[in-house]
């Protein structure tokens, strides 16, 4: 058995893989049907939306098999990353060197064909694959194949709104941390003149430029949404 090697823009990849904080959620439908109409279109038992994280294989979504992850040493997966522009195709893996002593070849769930094509983020780095599996020797069509590649540009695309609305949330919690300091400024402004209390027009300066400075901020991220 051979490992896969490491790609070249590794630190980067796991990085993108962390930021879009897809590793170990719940199923979601999207990517279920994706996996779903894989093995249907392909004529597959198994079809799989992986991750490949540090050392695991994890699996997003899955039909056909019911474990949750592998290590990565064994991942066909793992292969597939190297290139991220395209597909990875192993006919027989019985009699492929790479995989033919595969605990996942000579055993469950016993892989012998497989094809998979990666799945990335917006600058190129290959964070997983949609790959489909089968317990016998074959070949894809070149229809299959194609059909195949524009489900995995499928993912991709949500990949990418899930990393706009992560930012977009991110962006939302700041501006609600600018409105409660903002309020909390004006507000300790507005007691210390209404109380007649002696303010330093330094002190008064700095928090009235705090709050000007932060209702700056506030009306910049409005326009910046519009």
């Amino acid at each position: 058995m051979k490992s896969a090697p490491m790609p070249s823009d590794e630190p980067a990849r796991l990085n993108a893989l962390s930021a879009h904080r897809l590793l170990d959620t719940l199923p979601e439908k999207v990517y279920d049907d994706i996996t779903k109409i894989a093995s249907e279109i392909c004529g597959t038992p198994i079809a799989l939306l992986t991750l490949i994280d540090e050392n695991r294989q994890w699996f997003k979504s899955k039909q056909g098999l019911h474990i949750e992850e592998t290590p990565r040493e064994y991942s066909f997966c793992a292969h597939a990353i190297i290139n991220p522009d395209e597909p990875f195709i192993v006919p027989d893996a019985r009699y492929d060197e790479r995989f033919h002593d595969n605990p996942l070849t000579t055993g469950e769930p016993h892989v012998v064909f497989y094809a998979g094509v990666p799945v990335k983020d917006t600058a190129g780095h290959a964070l997983g694959t949609l790959c489909v599996i089968d317990n016998r020797p074959r070949e894809l069509s070149e229809q299959k194949l194609e059909s195949l590649k524009a489900l995995a540009k499928l993912v991709n695309a949500h990949f990418e709104l899930r990393i706009t609305t992560i930012d977009l949330e991110e962006t939302a919690l700041k501006l609600q941390k600018a409105h409660a300091i903002s309020t909390t400024i004006n507000k300790e402004v507005q007691s210390l003149v209404s109380s007649g209390q002696v303010v330093s027009s330094v002190h008064f300066n700095e928090l009235q430029e705090a709050a000007n400075a932060l209702e700056a901020l506030l009306a910049s991220s409005e326009v910046s949404k519009e």
